[in-house]
């Protein structure tokens, strides 16, 4: 039986999808060893689990209300209201791929959205509590601000333009992180009564490292394969765009440290990398190879400034994704205003896109302060959503799971190995908190 030339594209495409779709899903691996690594031991297991989590329980809120939220029949402009369970047609999105590998491709943004804030919510959060919200993000928060700007609604019909989610899936992460460290509260120990900020150290930098690595490597299918097709040639200059972009912000985040502190931090290296691919993923198929170079070089000084900036006003983030996602995915946005060959204003565009990306940005980023900010106030007030003092001094691997990362290893007081190295430093200041947290 002979196959036509249209059927050869969608067979070709559908192929194309499915394997970014599962570039997508691997960045999982990738949050979860970044964030085991940049935390203590003693809580390394708990942060691995949350992220399974994002990818368990996360997906099946996609699949039975968040797709249909995101994609559905659209209602005034606000969200979708059909589709569910993935019942129904999906006529309206005129795909070229079947409807299956599309759903497989925005469930693997879905999960990534809900894992940027895991890190943030790091070695103190319940774990109970985190399903409800996992749950409640991937299949609502994350839904609607996608059917604004990609399913139809308010925002796209205004022109926004977010081709792989900088506003969408970085910015909503990164603001509800914000939302949710404010109302969790800072970890025992993280600051001084005197408002002096403590470090308290990474047990791990190797494999936040390997984390790092997955996650740039996955962003090969975050942003080419927002295209949705394995035929479109400009799926090369997006993944140009999207190297530069994290060459030149992991370069940024090396040298402003060098010459802030003396010294180069790994971390902030990391950072860098990861705050340059969150701000060209927005503009990574409309801009230049160089516009993608002073969109990471600026996204890798703001991860520098803003880290510091959130230590502090006491917005206690143990990963940095706070800065990473939500500052440089709200620069990424408006960067297109500024770099988009076609209606930026450096090429004669005007301020209108601008304008409109500015909106945009804005809008989805309290949505998500919003609703994570009332989802982990009601979580607070009735379940509780910190576990106590002693559990987090101890560590929450043993605590919520029962088992540590490292078996036969002693963890001390920062949740170290082998803390006879520290018995000298720092024991971190136990501040009295309020009950029901």
């Amino acid at each position: 039986m002979g196959i036509n030339a249209a059927e050869l594209a969608a067979g070709i495409n559908t192929v194309w999808v499915l394997l970014c779709a599962a570039l997508v899903f691997f960045m999982e691996a990738g949050f979860a060893f970044l964030e085991a690594g940049f935390i203590r031991a003693k809580n390394s297991m708990n942060i691995v689990m949350k992220v399974f989590t994002d990818c368990t329980v996360g997906m099946l809120s996609y699949w039975a209300l968040g797709f249909a939220v995101m994609y559905g029949l659209d209602r005034a402009g606000l969200f979708g209201g059909s589709g569910f369970f993935l019942n129904g047609s999906f006529a309206h999105l005129h795909l070229g791929i079947p409807l299956y590998a599309y759903w497989l491709f925005q469930a693997a943004f879905a999960v990534a959205m809900a894992s940027i804030v895991s890190g943030a919510v790091a070695e103190r959060m319940k774990f109970a509590p985190y399903l409800v919200f996992t749950a409640l993000a991937a299949g609502l928060i994350y839904p609607l601000a996608g059917h604004w700007v990609w399913g139809g609604g308010w925002l796209g019909k205004l022109g926004m333009l977010d081709f792989a989610g900088s506003a969408v899936v970085h910015a909503v992460g990164g603001w509800s992180a914000l939302a949710a460290v404010l109302v969790l509260g800072a970890r025992e120990g993280k600051y001084n009564r005197d408002g002096s900020v403590n470090v308290l150290p990474a047990h791990n930098m190797h494999l936040a490292f390997l984390g790092t690595f997955i996650l740039w490597f996955g962003w090969f299918g975050f942003n080419p394969g927002s295209s949705l097709s394995g035929l479109d040639l400009n799926i090369a200059r997006i993944a140009l765009t999207t190297n530069l972009a994290a060459a030149t912000g992991g370069t940024m985040g090396m040298l402003c440290t060098k010459l802030k502190y003396g010294k180069v931090d790994p971390s902030m290296a990391m950072n860098g990398a990861l705050a340059g691919l969150v701000a060209i993923t927005a503009g990574c198929a409309y801009v230049s190879p160089p516009a993608a170079v002073i969109t990471g070089a600026v996204a890798g000084v703001l991860v520098v400034l803003a880290v510091g900036f959130f230590d502090r006003i006491h917005a206690d983030d143990p990963v940095g994704a706070i800065a990473v996602h939500g500052v440089n995915g709200t620069w990424g946005a408006l960067a297109v205003g500024l770099f988009a060959e076609k209606g930026g204003l450096f090429y004669g565009g005007g301020w209108h896109l601008l304008g409109v990306q500015a909106l945009g940005v804005l809008s989805v980023s309290l949505l998500a302060f919003a609703a994570t900010g009332g989802i982990f106030y009601v979580l607070k007030k009735t379940v509780g959503i910190r576990v106590s003092a002693h559990e987090e001094l101890e560590g929450l691997d043993i605590n919520e799971h029962g088992i540590p990362a490292y078996a036969g290893l002693v963890a001390g007081p920062l949740g170290e190995i082998d803390v006879e190295e520290f018995s000298d430093s720092y024991v971190p200041e136990v501040l009295p908190r309020a009950a029901g947290r």
